[in-house]
C-alpha cells in the first residue's frame, strides 16, 4: 500500500527570477506536494510521531524558498532535494511550483514548474 501527504497551495513572497526586478521586488508563490509515504503505523496508532508531519514539511519547504534561483526548475529541485535529506522516509514527490503573476506580457497568469521525483536510498 502507498499513502500520500499533500499540501496544497502554500504561499509564499521570494526574490526568484530571471530579471533584476523579480529579485528586487519579489513575487508571490505557490508550492503544492504530494508525498507518498509509509503511512501505514499512523493509520493504526493514531499518533503524529508515526507519520510525515506537514508542518515540519511546511518548515522544509519555508527555508528552501528564502533562497533566491533564477529559474522554477531550481526552486522545485531544492524543495526535493531538502525534503529527501530531512525525511529520508519520503518514496516519492510530486512538487509545483506556481510564480503569480510573472513579467511576461499579459495582465494576470500563472507559470509553473511540476516535478516528479523518487527518492532512490541506493545511493
Amino acid at each position: 500500500m502507498i499513502g500520500f501527504i499533500s499540501l496544497c497551495n502554500l504561499r509564499f513572497h521570494a526574490f526568484h527570477g530571471v530579471l533584476l526586478q523579480e529579485r528586487r521586488v519579489g513575487n508571490d508563490y505557490r508550492v503544492s506536494l504530494r508525498i507518498a509515504y509509509p503511512i501505514e503505523r499512523a493509520m493504526q496508532s493514531d499518533r503524529v510521531e508515526d507519520t510525515l508531519s506537514y508542518a515540519d514539511v511546511y518548515e522544509e519547504v519555508k527555508g528552501v524558498m528564502k533562497t533566491p534561483s533564477q529559474l522554477l526548475e531550481n526552486v522545485a529541485y531544492r524543495i526535493g532535494r531538502q525534503l529527501f535529506k530531512a525525511f529520508p522516509d519520503i518514496e516519492s514527490l510530486e512538487i509545483k511550483v506556481t510564480k503569480i503573476n510573472p513579467p511576461m506580457a499579459t495582465d494576470g497568469g500563472e507559470a509553473a514548474v511540476e516535478l516528479q521525483l523518487i527518492n532512490d536510498k541506493t545511493r
